[in-house]
């Protein structure tokens, strides 16, 4: 036996070899027999790059472009003649890398002037949008910007202003140059660290400066001939010419679904569609420019099918779908091009066209192809809801319609006799369809929609099962009827079908949003977990084989993570006016007022429906607030430095919304508005060690839309 022993050892050598290698390159062997079907994967990558980009905790350099262009280059080249087994590998690194750069070119493609300080004076400017803020002020987007004593290289592309002035004298229309006198200030960053960036949208909307104005808003010049402020004009008439024939809310809600204008419908509205998860409605998405051109295709169709001589000479499913696509086209001209209406249109267009092409028009490449010119077009608008929540749901509702698809195809192929006596009615199937959709898009869309809003509409499925089918059955046919009578006046009918299902809508909605716990608060994620999730999902039901439930579980632990979310000891917002902190009943604010758009973002990070009032009446002892051994006091308003010799101690940290006098009269540590601009709002974590501070503007790193600042008055937290 001992002699025997020795030479057994290579041969159990090659074996335990030849397993590593067969369990190494498995997944290799698998991806290039799964390689026909993997082209859905092609935007994830991209995505990934893009995400990737956002990231970032530095802008790279140029040196860095210039090596990661010839990486991925490399890399392409290989997909196509390297090794036919890590062909698969190769190009999903070069679409990563491609991601990356198409992102970094967007970003740096639209840069534009950003104001640096605060500006009050006159705003001189041409009117291009018009919408409403939160507060429900109207607001006015101006470019052709002009600020007193400001160069043109230093003055912002673009300044959006709310008018919190009694009344406007003046018609707001597109492309009419006006002057005003307005607080400008340069975009926010985020309320807390690592919380929405509002910067970073500011910046690729090439928006320099947001403020209000309190003064009349004054006329200069009528608006100039202009093609895309003509479409503006046209659709702004539009929406006024609708609102003039539907009075009230029903009125607002039709401009909105038709123009893209929301100015008219009024804030509880808005709050009433939100909390009944029916805000989508609000939106020209997926879903109006599907109804839109579902309507127009049928409806052409049958027009043309009653002729026989024309059905039997003529394609009239491709005729009816460049019919859809003309009407499509035009939706798009006149609700104003935003990113969600271009990405609803691409995707329409997408599917026509794979009717143009004799090709299926429900697939998961038909959605993959949208997502990746949409992704190569705006690659910001991977980090927006609007994309997440649209591709989420069409996404999961090709796989489920594909999959029912195929098992009823099995179940014919098997027992057709059995399978047509199982046929439910034509209306039966109709309304189990609606069902069916308002399930799966709800569920799909539920974490995108959770993490972003911190809220989960209960009563939500409710509320689409009972809004949906007039949508698809009264409104937009409605709008189609009215649009075809309109040349001889008899658009009438199409505007009453229109105002009744909206009546409907708007109703169910108000109902919904009434009823006991309609919406629970969320606390948000961490900021990794709805990218798992989504990584997860998409393997689930994109990947061929069977390791596809692997995605399941990746998905599954993603939102077991997001229960064990730890949210801040403490808050200092970026001004120094408000404080919050964590207490066995929420979080207790500083102050019942100030800062509320902080406030409302913090308690609605932390998954709290109080408002700031109640948050308020949560501390105790408001003026010395001591946390982990740390003493915090605040001081507001002019008298904040007069105050400021009696509290300056030791050990104490003092917060105001005014700049405090340097150097401080005693050993204290101050956080004030000029201190704060280096560091932005900051974070504190009970640690073993004592509290451990996060900023906002380290965390958002220096980016092309941060404007990195460094503060004379620079506080760095105690290690």
């Amino acid at each position: 036996m001992l002699t025997k022993a020795p030479s057994s050892w290579p041969a159990a050598g090659v074996r335990l070899t030849r397993a590593i290698t067969v369990w190494a390159t498995a997944p290799l062997i698998a991806l290039a027999a799964a390689r026909g079907q993997l082209f859905p994967f092609v935007p994830v990558f991209l995505a990934l790059g893009i995400g990737v980009y956002f990231t970032l905790p530095v802008e790279p350099a140029p040196h860095h472009w210039l090596a990661l262009l010839a990486l991925g280059g490399t890399l392409s080249a290989l997909s196509w003649r390297g090794p036919e087994a890590f062909r698969p590998l190769m190009l999903a690194a070069s679409l990563v890398i491609l991601g990356l750069c198409v992102a970094g070119w967007r970003a740096h493609s639209v840069g534009a002037p950003v104001l640096g300080w605060r500006y009050y004076g006159p705003v001189e400017g041409r009117i291009v949008a018009v919408d409403r803020s939160v507060s429900d002020a109207l607001r006015l987007t101006l470019d052709q910007v002009v600020l007193r004593d400001t160069p043109p290289a230093r003055t912002p592309a673009r300044v959006r202003i709310s008018l919190h002035s009694a009344g406007l004298d003046i018609d707001p229309v597109p492309g009419l140059r006006v002057i005003l006198t307005a607080h400008l200030g340069p975009p926010g960053g985020p309320v807390e660290p690592g919380g929405f960036d509002f910067r970073r949208h500011a910046w690729f909307d090439r928006l320099g400066a947001v403020g209000y104005t309190r003064s009349p808003v004054l006329a200069l010049a009528p608006p100039a001939e202009d093609w895309a402020l003509a479409i503006t004009r046209l659709r702004m008439s539009m929406s006024a010419g609708l609102q003039g024939r539907i009075a009230g809310e029903p009125g607002g809600f039709v401009a909105a679904i038709l123009t893209g204008d929301r100015s008219g419908v009024g804030l509880e509205t808005t709050e009433a569609l939100r909390r009944s998860n029916l805000a989508h409605l609000l939106a020209i998405s997926g879903l109006h420019m599907g109804l839109l051109t579902g309507v127009v295709y049928g409806a052409l169709r049958a027009l043309l099918a009653l002729s026989p001589l024309v059905a039997l000479r003529l394609p009239i499913r491709k005729i009816a779908a460049l019919g859809a696509l003309a009407a499509a086209s035009f939706y798009l001209m006149l609700s104003g091009g935003n990113v969600a209406t271009q990405r609803a249109f691409v995707m329409a267009a997408v599917m026509l066209g794979a009717v143009l092409l004799d090709r299926r028009a429900l697939s998961q490449r038909s959605v993959a192809l949208a997502a990746i010119l949409i992704l190569l077009w705006r690659p910001e608008a991977l980090l927006s809801p609007g994309f997440q929540m649209s591709f989420a749901a069409t996404v999961a509702l090709v796989a489920v319609f594909q999959t029912l698809r195929r098992r009823r195809a099995r179940l014919l192929a098997a027992q057709p006799h059995r399978a047509e006596r199982r046929r439910l009615p034509g209306w039966l199937m109709g309304l189990g369809s609606i069902a069916l959709c308002s399930l799966v898009a709800g569920l799909a869309t539920a974490p995108v929609a959770a993490a972003h809003f911190n809220r989960m509409a209960e009563y939500g499925l409710l509320a689409n099962l009972l809004s949906m089918p007039l949508m698809g059955t009264v409104v937009m046919p409605g709008a189609v009827l009215a649009a075809a009578l309109w040349p001889v006046g008899l658009e009438g009918w199409g505007l009453w079908l229109m105002e009744m299902g909206t009546r409907w809508i708007l109703g169910v909605a108000d109902w919904v949003s009434r009823l006991e716990g309609a919406v629970r608060p969320v606390a948000a994620p961490p900021p990794w977990v709805l990218p798992a999730v989504a990584l997860g999902m998409l393997w689930l039901i994109l990947w061929p084989g069977r390791t596809r439930a692997a995605g399941a579980l990746v998905a599954l632990l993603a939102l077991g993570g997001w229960t064990q979310a730890e949210r801040p000891a403490i808050l200092i917002a970026e001004t120094g006016g408000l404080i919050g902190v964590m207490t066995d009943q929420g979080r207790a604010l500083s102050r019942p007022r100030g800062d509320g758009f902080v406030a409302r973002n913090w308690l609605e990070a932390d998954g709290d429906d109080a408002d700031q009032v109640e948050a308020a009446a949560r501390m105790v002892g408001a003026d010395r607030l001591t946390i982990a051994g740390e003493t915090f006091v605040q001081l507001a308003g002019v008298r904040a430095p007069e105050a400021l010799a009696g509290v300056c101690a030791a050990g104490v940290t003092v917060v105001a919304n005014t700049d405090l006098p340097r150097p401080a009269p005693g050993p204290c540590r101050l956080l004030d508005p000029g201190a704060l601009a280096a560091t932005g709002a900051l974070a504190g974590h009970v640690t073993p060690a004592g509290l451990i501070w996060v900023a906002a503007q380290d965390r958002a790193g220096d980016r092309p839309w941060t404007r990195r600042r460094v503060s004379r008055w620079t506080w760095r937290p105690r290690p």
